[in-house]
């Protein structure tokens, strides 16, 4: 995680708590990070809309920021990693964090968020700070954000905008760009400003007539419900392309099925490094930044085994605390590389201050997705940035995991040998002899299949291997006998 700009001030009773191109993909993933360094904020997020297009470009105007979150149960420094979380993904979204507050409270006011009586103090640091932002560690109703924002006389946003903002800036793939929207607008129509006089449903001029009766005659419809049916019909037509984009991922997928190519999918939380992992495994070259969602679109690349056989490597989004359920469903089918995967590698920051909690929060995730039954390997990274002490501590907490770094690459090769270990096994063993002309065979039988042992004889080449049942099938004119290997 980024570091910090600001100590959380505290109190027990108050505040004072896929795409083509000519280049290598090494050479890509250092243009778009020089790209993304080069972004600019822009001012945004009315939301009052003149046209719903803009909702596609919208960004958020954070850059002088005060962090305010609820402390409503576990330890104080559990809170402090909460909010130091918030820190970084306000940095990573272009903010300068000021100041950072924390309340003890049972649970959060239902108005204000914070407590009623500590609104005017928080409003007191925001003018002595000179912010004008206000982020708070949570989803806020859009009563509470009216309410505050009220108060505070400055912009407040949520936990769930910011994370939704740092989305649209990351997102590059027209997959990804779509699914970021979709989960934008989902969030935005609830929050819509309109209330009072100007929410208006009434028929307006003559529409409502005579036979209307009293009560039908008025202005008519509104700004706010234009812009909200607009929005939902933007929402209808996202759906259906995302519906569409999905249907060719599903088909790439059903491709490696039928060649029983075994599928790992890296999970694991924001910054974790899994795209260093990918790059370090597979020579990806996928862009790799030290911050908060730096990986949106995937990216699946092939590796080779020890022993010939290849499998895929696939790098997802990373999870977060409390990721917004507008995310979750609109990465759903992004997220299904997961689901569908013959292993996840489950990448942890070994030198977070609580990877434990981290670790929690992507198994509900998964969970959430319908992979909390699939194979897990746990790889802890960054063991350079880590002290021994929190690694003896984590190495008894997993005695199963592979510790290694994805900047030295230590334990690189030990993690490599676990995934090929945990690797699915062709089904069926063979013992074939293929004449020299049938190379073909011999090929695809290294590629998609387990080559136990290999003799070149004066008739051909005698293999003892596993393979899928489909290759099992035009192996069979040249059986010799049942595998040695067959249980």
């Amino acid at each position: 995680m980024a570091d910090s700009a600001f100590v959380p001030r505290t109190d027990a009773d108050a505040f004072d708590v896929d795409t083509e191109t000519d280049l290598d993909d090494a050479t890509v993933g250092e243009l778009e990070l020089a790209d993304r360094h080069a972004l600019r904020r822009v001012v945004g997020l009315s939301t009052e809309l003149s046209d719903v297009t803009e909702v596609e470009y919208r960004q958020l105007r954070l850059e002088r920021v005060v962090l305010v979150g609820v402390w409503t149960d576990g330890t104080l420094v559990e809170a402090e990693h909460s909010l130091a979380e918030l820190a970084a993904l306000a940095e990573t979204a272009g903010s300068q964090v000021l100041e950072g507050l924390i309340q003890r409270r049972g649970r959060p006011d239902p108005a204000t968020y914070v407590g009623r009586g500590k609104v005017d103090e928080l409003r007191d640091v925001v003018v002595e700070s000179g912010a004008d932002t206000v982020v708070c560690d949570g989803e806020l109703s859009p009563s509470q954000l009216r309410n505050l924002e009220t108060r505070v006389k400055v912009k407040v946003i949520d936990r769930t905008a910011l994370i939704l903002d740092i989305f649209a800036q990351h997102a590059k793939s027209r997959e990804g760009k779509a699914q970021v929207e979709l989960a934008q607008l989902e969030y935005l129509i609830p929050r819509l400003r309109g209330w009072g006089e100007s929410l208006s449903r009434q028929a307006g001029g003559r529409a409502g007539g005579a036979s209307g009766g009293v009560g039908t005659r008025g202005p008519g419809e509104t700004k706010l419900e234009t812009d909200r049916r607009r929005i939902r019909h933007r929402v209808a037509k996202l759906r259906r392309e995302i519906k569409g984009m999905r249907a060719a991922r599903d088909t790439k997928r059903a491709d490696r099925r039928r060649h029983e190519i075994p599928a790992v999918a890296i999970a694991g939380y924001t910054n974790a490094g899994k795209s260093s992992l990918l790059n370090r495994i597979t020579g990806a070259g996928v862009l790799v930044e030290d911050a908060l969602f730096a990986t949106l679109d995937p990216t699946t690349r092939r590796a080779r085994a020890t022993d010939g056989r290849i499998y895929t490597l696939s790098d997802t989004v990373g999870f977060v605390r409390h990721l917004p359920h507008q995310l979750v469903e609109a990465f759903r089918s992004t997220l299904e590389e997961v689901a569908d995967a013959d292993l996840v590698l489950h990448v942890v920051d070994g030198s977070h201050p609580d990877p434990e909690s981290q670790v929690a929060a992507v198994r509900e995730v998964l969970a959430e997705i319908d992979a909390a039954e699939r194979p897990e390997l746990l790889a802890i990274n960054k063991v350079d940035a880590a002290d021994e002490e929190t690694l003896l501590r984590l190495r008894r907490i997993w005695p199963d995991a592979v510790f290694c770094s994805a900047r030295t690459g230590v334990g690189v090769a030990e993690l490599r040998a676990a995934i090929e270990a945990r690797l699915p096994r062709p089904a069926v063993p063979m013992l074939v002899r293929l004449p020299y002309g049938r190379g073909d065979l011999e090929n695809r039988a290294r590629k998609y299949g387990e080559v136990l042992s290999a003799e070149h004889t004066p008739e051909g080449t005698v293999l003892d291997v596993r393979v899928d049942p489909l290759l099992a099938a035009e192996l069979a004119p040249f059986v010799v006998s049942e595998s040695p290997a067959a249980p």
